[in-house]
């Protein structure tokens, strides 16, 4: 499964939700038993998850030849909880985690180019 891109975003987006338990749970124990270390080392993690969940989109997206709303759509999954397993599932759904196969230019090369020749 960590073999491929595809292996390691799905396993960030599972990471990520995970995190976001926690993160509630630290939450229970900081205001709901007085502590506040919880949501210090739970609140750590997940942003350290968070920000590999954004990283690893963004690496995918030119890959995996997303269009430019599913990689918005992957972004805004981030940020309530358990949206990346509900982006996750839904893009494994719709085929969008496969490799496809190399038919020319990803949008993230098209832009590359559009903006040499600018210059």
């Amino acid at each position: 499964m960590l073999r491929t891109g595809v292996g390691w975003f799905r396993l960030i987006a599972v990471a990520e939700a995970v995190s976001w338990a926690g993160l509630l749970l630290a939450m229970v124990l900081k205001y709901g038993f007085g502590f506040p270390e919880a949501v210090t080392v739970m609140g750590w993690i997940h942003g350290l998850v968070f920000t590999a969940y954004v990283v690893v989109s963004l690496v995918m997206y030119g890959p995996l030849r997303w269009s430019f709303r599913v990689l918005v759509l992957a972004l805004i999954a981030s940020v309530p909880p358990f949206g990346s397993v509900v982006f996750e599932r839904w893009a494994l759904r719709r085929g969008l985690l496969t490799t496809p196969e190399p038919l020319g230019p990803t949008s993230l090369s098209r832009l590359v180019g559009a903006l040499r020749a600018l210059n």
